[in-house]
């Protein structure tokens, strides 16, 4: 089936390059991608520009203008731009491997969204990741990652494991099939019947409100965090604050406590 990769960004234009450099990879050919854009400036621009060009992505740019932290508002406005029935959500610093399409369009199953993971890569292997290690596949391997700094047990586990034993990994582990920002996907009249993300949230844990109200809704978490892998460069988040991961916090209990499954801040006013 066709399906939507929606991928969230703000002015980080080099690792949005290799993000898309890791798409044009990918074995399950059949999907769009939605760049959902906070804002960013014209190198953002330059980049998507250059893979509508002279790549065969389907790609399409969602921006609106640099008003502060807006990520929830231009999501929601990417989830009602795709033109598929099935919506993959990850970050413009995430590289895919070349199955993580696939992997997703594989286990999605009515009534479930999936939930990824991902291998975080410090600033040196970051920086190390080339156009030509994405393309030849180099960049998921433990040898070549290793040459340019640590990677951690976790890490390596995910990047290891494969087929079986990863399914199996996927069913013992102890972490919760939560919706993150990284790597999730669901069926988009899911997503709509909650109304999409909640706008009033800033960073931290909007993509998981979102995923306890599918839960309060009757769509379950599927773990796939051993199975669809994408590499997470390294960055700061200058736009995190202790104020805003506290009102988050505040909304989340209440999702939670109260069974929300409808926000009225979202893509329906």
């Amino acid at each position: 089936m066709k399906v939507s990769v929606i991928i969230s960004t703000y002015n980080a234009p080099l690792w949005l390059e290799k993000v898309l450099w890791g798409y044009t990879c990918q074995i399950h050919r059949d999907f769009e991608i939605i760049i959902a854009d906070d804002g960013s400036g014209t190198e953002t621009r330059d980049v998507i520009h250059f893979f509508q060009e002279n790549s065969s992505l389907e790609i399409r740019h969602i921006w609106h203008e640099d008003k502060g932290y807006r990520r929830q508002v231009i999501l929601n406005k990417a989830i009602l731009a795709s033109d598929t029935d099935y919506l993959i959500f990850t970050d413009g610093d995430c590289i895919p491997r070349i199955d993580f399409v696939a992997t997703h369009v594989l286990y999605a199953e009515k009534r479930y969204f999936l939930s990824g993971g991902y291998c975080k890569m410090p600033i040196g292997i970051s920086n190390a990741i080339s156009k030509e290690s994405i393309l030849s596949h180099q960049s998921f391997e433990l040898k070549w990652l290793r040459a340019y700094g640590p990677v951690g047990a976790s890490q390596t586990r995910k990047l290891f494991v494969k087929g079986k034993v990863a399914t199996f990994l996927d069913l013992v582990t102890p972490a919760r099939a939560s919706f993150n920002n990284c790597n999730s996907s669901a069926w988009k009249h899911d997503i709509l019947a909650v109304n999409g993300y909640d706008e009033r949230m800033q960073y931290g844990g909007a993509d998981r409100e979102l995923g306890e109200r599918l839960a309060n809704y009757g769509i379950c978490g599927k773990q796939v965090r051993h199975r669809a892998i994408v590499l997470h460069l390294d960055h700061s988040r200058a736009y995190r604050t202790d104020d805003s991961i506290d009102k988050n916090l505040v909304i989340r209990a209440k999702t939670r406590r109260q069974k929300v499954r409808w926000t009225p801040y979202g893509i329906t006013k």
